[in-house]
């Protein structure tokens, strides 16, 4: 009897709430880890809500059709006025698009985005893609790695959506070989080429939702972890460190590097007097004994003791490693497949920004490395 009566006297409420407590708790012991889940609710959220929303979104088919007709999309506003570009894009959840013109894969570029410590659901990749024979390879390649990444692996790794394009022209030259690459016949051809592959990848890509840009070359293999963070805390519109490359020299047998990148520049009179004797279809070149323009190059300039952070004023910019602001492209510039100002490509694009109003800076002691074939 005393147990009996001990339980009707007591507090149906209290009943209620360890029922409540249980049910929390069983929840809680059940659910995925916090950082993976936080990831997971921050991709749906933002997801596209039909398949017109920018490809900065990824986009999940819902149901096409209502009482057998097929469902119009919506009319979708965007607050352009909301997307920031900060010193601080992590703390202010800032979007960046990451593209990259892929001739060739490697294992070690796809390795090293894996590394870097921005959050991955707030990185959208987009890749553009020749159609030949090494093109083909290249994508297989990465379509496999994406599968690994995007289906497989931690939560974390996963990036907010993935794009790949295929170019709808020929690329000028056969070959992907450094030595062809390099060779100063096949320079304009080439980048010409390049500008065009960079501007379809651009146009086709860059949402409302976008706050940085960061151009990212497949060859590049060896960056810092915190290379977006780094670049966008010195909140400049156009940003570039210098690109070296690792080797073995022949004469020590001990590891070096050397610079590797040579269009971050800023100009000389002597390039200004070249310029303005050709015709206007020629273009400047750098990097070439037989075009010396004594431009002061920032792949000198840098410094080991130094302070990474140095910022320099340029003139031209490589295109390796570059961030901008989503807001810059959107301002109009581009990168000239065209001589403009004798200039094209990465170049082109430093001189039209700045004709918009948008400086270009470097960043000589910070470096970034590029694969050595």
């Amino acid at each position: 009897m005393g147990p009996a009566r001990s339980l009707r006297r007591t507090n149906p409420l209290t009943i209620i709430v360890g029922v409540v407590l249980c049910i929390v708790i069983f929840v809680f012991i059940l659910q995925p880890s916090s950082s993976d889940s936080t990831a997971s609710q921050l991709r749906k959220a933002s997801a596209a809500s039909n398949p017109l929303s920018p490809p900065t979104s990824p986009f999940r088919k819902q149901n096409e059709k209502a009482n057998g007709k097929r469902i119009p999309p919506p009319v979708v506003h965007y607050h352009m006025n909301n997307v920031t570009s900060t010193s601080d894009p992590v703390g202010n959840r800032e979007t960046v698009l990451i593209l990259t013109p892929l001739a060739k894969f490697y294992q070690e570029y796809w390795d090293n985005l894996l590394r870097l410590s921005y959050p991955h659901e707030l990185i959208t990749l987009a890749f553009i893609i020749p159609k030949n024979r090494e093109g083909n390879a290249a994508t297989a390649a990465l379509q496999e790695q994406i599968t690994k990444t995007q289906k497989s692996g931690p939560e974390k790794k996963r990036f907010a959506s993935i794009i790949i394009e295929r170019q709808d022209f020929e690329p000028p030259l056969v070959s992907q070989s450094e030595a062809e690459r390099h060779k100063m016949e096949n320079q304009k051809a080439r980048r010409a080429a390049m500008s065009r592959a960079r501007n379809s990848l651009l146009f086709t890509t860059l949402g409302p939702s976008t706050s940085w840009v960061l151009w990212l070359d497949a060859d590049i293999v060896e960056t810092p972890p915190s290379l977006i963070q780094d670049l966008a805390a010195h909140n400049k519109p156009i940003i570039v460190p210098n690109c070296f490359q690792r080797f073995i020299d022949s004469k020590t047998r001990r590891r070096a590097e050397r610079p590797y990148d040579f269009n971050s520049w800023q100009d000389s009179e002597t390039a200004q007097q070249l310029a303005a004797g050709m015709g206007k279809d020629d273009i400047l070149l750098e990097g070439y004994a037989q075009m010396a323009t004594y431009r002061t190059l920032m792949a000198y300039m840098a410094d080991e003791k130094a302070d990474p952070n140095q910022e320099v004023p340029l003139d031209g910019v490589g295109g390796t490693a570059l961030l901008v602001k989503a807001e810059v492209h959107r301002d109009g510039a581009m990168f000239p497949p065209f001589p403009f100002y004798n200039l094209i490509e990465t170049e082109g694009f430093a001189k039209m920004a700045k004709r918009l109003g948008w400086s270009s800076t470097g960043l000589p002691n910070y470096k970034v490395y590029h694969y050595n074939e």
